[in-house]
């Protein structure tokens, strides 16, 4: 996947699944989730986009798709497991890729990732004050976490060629400890609601997942809703469009 693609991961799928379904309405909080599990795995953006367009086709084809539109990323789950599966194999035949040395522009430049990071370092800090006397303990790893955005800032004033997944990999580092931070904060019944609505929208689709997406589905969706609920921003250069 080129770096372009690699860092619009989301719009891309996004914006394809609205062009599918014919209608541009909002990625519920559970589409977000499957796809941050999709970008964790490392399925590459063109096998996602096949296997939305098998989900699609069989849908067509059901009874239900007669009469109502698909309106989850959840019915593409399989199918997209499976355009990766067919990818991998097609690779593991085709031998070694040759790799091109041409000297590609960077897909952001350094003045839309200072501004990325200035944003979320503001957001970062208003969220501390804001929870700073009902929790003193998240607001002290809020304000680490603001810390260590402030000390990636001078990467970017390096004259060096920016590692770019370097980049992202000291972001995602920062958001996995604040997202511990929060999920032990979080009152239970807080995290009773947030199974509940995840259960309530998983219902028609959980037959179609295995234990293991299930798995991974309820971590990202528990990271994001807690994110939202205490004004946190996504970190990872993924949001940055």
């Amino acid at each position: 996947m080129d770096s372009f693609n690699y860092f619009n991961y989301f719009t891309e799928i996004e914006e394809y699944f609205w062009r599918k379904r014919g209608a541009h309405l909002l990625v519920s909080p559970l589409d977000w989730a499957i796809v941050e599990t999709w970008q964790r795995a490392g399925i590459p953006l063109d096998a996602v986009l096949r296997g939305i367009d098998s989900a699609f086709e069989s849908y067509q084809r059901s009874r239900r798709g007669a009469s109502r539109p698909l309106k989850s990323l959840a019915y593409c789950v399989d199918a997209v497991l499976d355009a990766a599966a067919e990818k991998q194999e097609a690779s593991a035949g085709a031998g070694p890729e040759v790799k091109r040395s041409d000297k590609k522009a960077e897909p952001f430049s350094r003045e839309e990732l200072r501004n990325f990071l200035c944003r979320n370092i503001e957001r970062l800090e208003q969220a501390a004050r804001g929870v700073n006397s009902s929790d003193a303990e998240l607001a002290k790893r809020i304000a680490q976490a603001r810390e260590s955005l402030a000390g990636i800032m001078p990467l970017l004033d390096s004259p060096a060629d920016l590692d770019l997944e370097g980049f992202e990999r000291r972001l995602s580092a920062v958001e996995e400890k604040l997202s511990a931070a929060l999920l032990a904060a979080a009152d239970e019944d807080v995290l009773v609601d947030i199974h509940a609505d995840l259960d309530k929208q998983l219902a028609p689709y959980r037959r179609r997942m295995s234990a293991e997406q299930l798995s991974q589905l309820e971590r990202q969706y528990i990271q994001k809703r807690l994110l939202e609920r205490f004004g946190l921003p996504r970190l990872s250069l993924f949001y940055l469009n």
